[in-house]
């Protein structure tokens, strides 16, 4: 999802980030639990990957796009376009 449509309305907190290397992907964990509801991904640093189970309620409706985890730099782009539906 895009940036600009992403709001975190409670638990901001408790959060705790981390990034990696570049700091451009920015990974949010929970202080209390470890649980990773979302991060800003490197190879869309505009948009938001949401863990949906972190979501109240947790949608029983949703499209799970396939990702190539292993080439994720060959494969980001795909996912850049999803974000903007």
């Amino acid at each position: 999802m895009p940036k600009s449509r992403f709001r975190l309305v409670r638990g901001e907190a408790s959060l705790s980030m981390y990034t990696f290397n570049t700091g451009v992907a920015k990974h949010y964990f929970c202080r209390t639990c470890g649980m990773k509801p979302f991060y800003v991904p490197r190879s869309n640093p505009d948009g938001i990957d949401v863990n949906v189970n972190c979501l109240d309620p947790v949608p029983t409706k949703f499209v799970e796009e396939p990702f190539d985890g292993r080439n994720w730099e060959a494969s980001g782009p795909s996912l850049a376009s999803l974000s903007s539906e």
